[in-house]
């Protein structure tokens, strides 16, 4: 029987409306619209649905695993209220915004302490800024293979992993040997929704937290030592235009001005 570990960002909502959106410029952060919630990164919750299907048919051990603020706990306990068996989350003021490698290698810490599963499962990129780098960099730091952008897998009888992707000229599958980490895209289809049975097992069971020193992490890789990218300038584009109607006694009139209009502009 499998073990998987699902890998789930908190992010704010994607669907919070334009008009809501505001962002900190100084301090390049997004701000947190009032009364709309967190929610975990849609990509993560599809590769949760993938891992929660291997686990329906073949039985196993599923883990979630975040990292973030403490409010992250709610996107493991959404992975929990779908099905998975365990939760952990690593937390702490050296964790506040970082980049992709100090993620990746906090993540790592983190599986290796837990014990890398036969598959680790995550999005193809966080909603909020796509970098689509996470899930490489923690194949890469615990040296196992990786597969990116599927639609489905599985196991075989021998315990191998069948990995599917979607091409524009049809499907192409892999076929993998554990530890592997698959990362999933919106071809997975709609992720099950959490039972209200599962909403309250999930609230009763115990969320594993942990700070950077639990997980033996090196004080040089985590925070603002350990960057190697830096957010330079976080803003909302302002796209501006102008309009002028123009009119005539008849259309075929509006039509001549129009026309010397665009003449004069240079477009025509």
């Amino acid at each position: 029987m499998p073990t998987q570990i699902v890998l789930a960002k908190q992010v704010p909502d994607p669907e919070t409306p334009s008009s809501q959106f505001r962002v900190d410029p100084v301090a390049n952060k997004v701000m947190p619209a009032p009364g709309i919630a967190p929610v975990i990164s849609p990509f993560d919750e599809q590769a949760a649905e993938v891992a929660l299907r291997i686990k329906d048919k073949h039985g196993g051990t599923t883990i979630a695993v975040s990292l973030g603020a403490p409010s992250a706990r709610d996107a493991v306990k959404h992975v929990l209220a779908m099905g998975a068996d365990e939760g952990y989350l690593i937390t702490g003021p050296e964790l506040e915004d970082p980049d992709p490698w100090v993620t990746a290698y906090v993540l790592a810490q983190a599986i290796k302490k837990i014990g890398i599963p036969d598959i680790i499962h995550c999005g193809r990129q966080a909603s909020d800024f796509d970098n689509g780098q996470v899930g490489l960099g923690v194949a890469t730091l615990l040296g196992i293979p990786y597969l990116l952008n599927g639609q489905s897998a599985d196991l075989t009888e021998d315990g191998d992993i069948v990995f599917a992707r979607v091409l524009p000229s049809g499907i192409m599958t892999f076929k993998a040997k554990p530890p592997v980490l698959l990362t999933y895209s919106q071809e997975v289809g709609q992720p099950r929704y959490p039972t209200l049975r599962n909403i309250m097992a999930a609230a009763r069971k115990e969320i594993t937290v942990w700070g950077p020193q639990d997980i033996d992490g090196d004080p040089a890789r985590i925070g603002a030592s350990g960057r190697r990218a830096r957010l330079t300038r976080l803003y909302i584009p302002v796209f501006e235009g102008e309009c002028e109607i123009i009119e005539g006694e008849t259309p075929a009139d509006a039509g001549r001005k129009l026309a010397l209009k665009l003449r004069e502009a240079k477009i025509i």
